[in-house]
C-alpha cells in the first residue's frame, strides 16, 4: 500500500537471493502489471554475479530488463556491480524517460545501490557488518 520494499540477501553457502514487494503504482490502469513480478525485470538473481531488486515505473524496467541487464552487463563486460547499475539506471534507464532505483548485492556480499530520483528508501549490511540507512544522495 505505502510502496515498494525490496530485499536481497546472501547466505553463508553462497547462494544469492532476491525479491521485491510493491504497493503499485498511484492511479494505476485496472490489470496493469508492474515491473514487481516479472523476473529480469524488478527482481533478479544469480549466484555467480548479482542480486538485484527494483523500484521504479514498472514499464521502463519492464522493457529494459533492468535487473537482469545489470547482472548481464557486470558478467559480461567484466565490470563491477556497481558500474553495471550506474550504466542502466542512470544512463539506459533516463534515456527511455524512466525514473527508479535498485538496491543490489554481489557474491562477496558488497551492498550496491543507483537511482536517478532524488531519494530512495534504503538500509544494508555488508559483510563486515557495517550498516548503513540513508534517503537521499550521499553528499
Amino acid at each position: 500500500k505505502y510502496g515498494t520494499v525490496g530485499a536481497v540477501a546472501l547466505d553463508k553457502a553462497g547462494n544469492i537471493v532476491a525479491g521485491t514487494s510493491t504497493g503499485g503504482m498511484t492511479n494505476k490502469r485496472y490489470g496493469r502489471v508492474g515491473d514487481a513480478p516479472i523476473i529480469g525485470a524488478g527482481t533478479y538473481a544469480a549466484n555467480a554475479v548479482c542480486g538485484i531488486s527494483a523500484t521504479g515505473h514498472g514499464e521502463y524496467f519492464i522493457r529494459a530488463a533492468v535487473a537482469h541487464d545489470i547482472c548481464a552487463r557486470s558478467t559480461y563486460k567484466n565490470i563491477n556491480l556497481q558500474a553495471a547499475a550506474d550504466e542502466v539506471i542512470q544512463a539506459k534507464l533516463v534515456a527511455m524517460g524512466g525514473d527508479g532505483g535498485i538496491i543490489g548485492l554481489n557474491p562477496t556480499g558488497e551492498v550496491i545501490v543507483s537511482f536517478n530520483t532524488t531519494g530512495m528508501y534504503r538500509a544494508g549490511i555488508n559483510s563486515r557488518g557495517e550498516r548503513f540507512v540513508r534517503i537521499y544522495a550521499e553528499p
